[in-house]
């Protein structure tokens, strides 16, 4: 973990503390990791392998909004009450990550507001970035909609 981009700059002792929440996972190509509105109890490093984010929009069908790969994070409906997916997530071939317990995670924020507060400011980039590109798809989706 420590190697990982998303943890840069977290001293020994934090990455050992948040090493006390992970679990290594692995998807079969096609296997749903989560489901839209299903309970939202863990986020994921791909530590190989790859993960659409998807939706499905009524008349348009499923609509990938992002595809995620080695190296990257997704999931941040762990950290935002009622803790309830916002979209689908599934690999699309053989996905090895290290599963992060949203519960645990959170507990440990509660108790220590200084990693609380580094691991909300980095889960504010995912966030950010999952907005860009969820607006980027509806452009496209519409905008090429509103033309046929």
């Amino acid at each position: 973990m420590s190697e990982h981009p998303f943890f840069k700059g977290l001293n020994q002792g934090q990455i050992a503390l948040l090493t006390g929440c992970a679990s290594n996972v692995v998807f079969k190509p096609g296997q749903f990791v989560f489901r839209e509105g299903e309970p939202a109890d863990h986020f994921y490093f791909i530590r190989e392998g790859k993960v659409q984010v998807e939706t499905h929009i009524p008349q348009k069908g499923t609509v990938t909004i992002q595809t995620r790969s080695g190296g990257e994070v997704f999931g941040w409906s762990w950290l935002v009450p009622p803790y309830r997916w916002h979209f689908d997530a599934r690999a699309v071939e053989l996905t090895r990550a290290l599963a992060m317990d949203g519960k645990c995670l959170r507990t440990k924020c509660e108790d220590d507001h200084h990693i609380g507060y580094e691991i909300m400011k980095r889960f504010l980039l995912v966030i950010a970035e999952r907005l860009e590109a969820t607006r980027l798809q509806l452009m496209d989706v519409y905008g090429h909609g509103s033309n046929s």
